[in-house]
């Protein structure tokens, strides 16, 4: 809906193994822990149980990105968004779904499109976010080098008329269906 596809036409005519989970929360502390309890639920009903390193990682992505749309993006009265999806769509129509790896994307909306993450500019994705130069001079603002050091990709689109979507991707192992209930390495 609010992301851009970067899938084929010819890849559309087929089926596309998606799953997605969308929230509104209240831009409140409350709705951003909220936000965090039920992404990790619907991680575990998606076959990463709570402790694996995927629900555990993904978890902190949404409480990173729920925390900043409630103390960065909060507008009165409007609440902000959750949307998580997993795409295990092959790239070509006869790959088999775990030639690639699965795509777990996170998305937060929010009302304040003017105000804009300021991508870390000294940080690259092996930097520690405790002691590097930008984190060491001022008190917040580490947020976002946990997402960088986290996620395999994130970015900013604007959410028309007037609102924002902060992203991030991991690339995650498949899992098996649920009741099998073991994840390689996540």
């Amino acid at each position: 809906m609010n992301s851009l596809s970067s899938h084929s036409p010819a890849h559309l005519a087929h089926p596309s193994p998606t799953r997605t989970f969308t929230q509104q929360f209240s831009s409140t502390r409350r709705g951003a822990r909220l936000a965090r309890l039920l992404a990790v639920n619907q991680f575990d009903a998606w076959g990463w149980p709570q402790r694996s390193d995927t629900s555990q990682t993904a978890a902190l992505l949404v409480a990173e990105l729920a925390s900043n749309a409630v103390l960065h993006g909060q507008v009165s009265g409007r609440d902000f968004r959750l949307r998580l999806t997993v795409d295990d769509t092959p790239a070509q129509p006869h790959e088999l779904l775990n030639a690639l790896p699965t795509v777990l994307r996170i998305e937060v909306t929010d009302p304040r499109g003017e105000r804009l993450p300021q991508p870390p500019k000294q940080a690259g994705p092996d930097a520690d976010p405790c002691t590097s130069p930008a984190a060491t001079r001022r008190e917040g603002g580490h947020g976002l080098l946990l997402v960088q050091s986290l996620a395999t990709r994130w970015g900013v689109e604007p959410y028309p008329p007037s609102g924002k979507t902060v992203w991030c991707e991991l690339d995650v192992s498949s899992c098996p269906p649920h009741k099998e209930r073991t994840c390689p390495g996540g």
